[in-house]
């Protein structure tokens, strides 16, 4: 259709230019690390993404090499016209249903079919409103969420499944961490047939205060917004 295709990420050029490179990418990659870009589409009302100020990671194993001097972004697609106009728009607003941001997103055939919907209509229309819910449809139930991640931290403390810097992708890691919890069920089941019952509740009771800070953590890490929450913003 003549138009272009890029990625901005709140990282700088270095490792976008890295990602473009590592996972084969056909469009540009541009590093936005002061949000100056953001905060221009922001001003003129297009866009308003949300901003984590820290790093919701509480374990930065494999993942340290990250840069987000400002925050960093949560996913956001804008589609724009030669003239201006927004063809399509959407926004993820970090909340436990699609666990902080990380699922629940607009899969591209989706996009693209509603931005060549608003090309087909006149010149003149009105900007696109946010697209509401998305189409993609993976959504993890947050007590299974937060249930991988104690059993990728072997069960002692929640570990995040960060995306590793060679590019590799966290499905292998999350599979291996659903048989972790079956196994984990199955042991606490053998030892309440096998053991006294007492001494079993507490050890139990003994595991849930051991974990206990770090699920605390983990709820406070991760954003969980409403549309709501966002309110008296400008949108043209």
């Amino acid at each position: 259709m003549g138009g272009g295709v890029y990625g901005i990420t709140s990282e700088p050029q270095t490792l976008a230019r890295e990602a473009r490179e590592v996972w084969s990418l056909s469009f540009e990659t541009i590093g936005d690390p002061h949000h100056e870009i953001a905060d221009e589409l922001r001003r003129r009302g297009w866009l308003h993404l949300v901003v984590n100020d820290t790093d919701a990671d509480f374990d930065n194993a494999g993942a340290d090499w990250r840069q987000h001097p400002k925050g960093y972004f949560q996913p956001g697609v804008i589609a724009i016209a030669r003239n201006g106009r927004v063809l399509y728009r959407w926004r993820s607003v970090p909340n436990r249903r699609n666990t902080g941001g990380a699922v629940h997103r607009p899969i591209p055939a989706h996009v693209w079919s509603e931005t060549q919907k608003a090309l087909a209509g006149p010149a003149d229309s009105p900007n696109a409103p946010l697209d509401d819910p998305p189409v993609d449809p993976r959504v993890a139930p947050w007590p299974i969420f937060v249930c991988l991640l104690l059993a990728n931290g072997n069960f002692l403390r929640p570990r995040p499944f960060p995306i590793l810097r060679d590019g590799t992708m966290p499905t292998r890691r999350i599979k291996a961490a659903a048989w972790k919890i079956v196994a984990f069920l199955a042991a606490w089941g053998a030892a309440f047939a096998w053991l006294p019952t007492g001494l079993v509740v507490l050890a139990l009771a003994g595991w849930a205060a051991w974990i206990t800070p770090g699920l605390r953590h983990v709820h406070r890490a991760f954003q969980n917004l409403k549309e709501g929450d966002l309110a008296g913003e400008i949108w043209n």
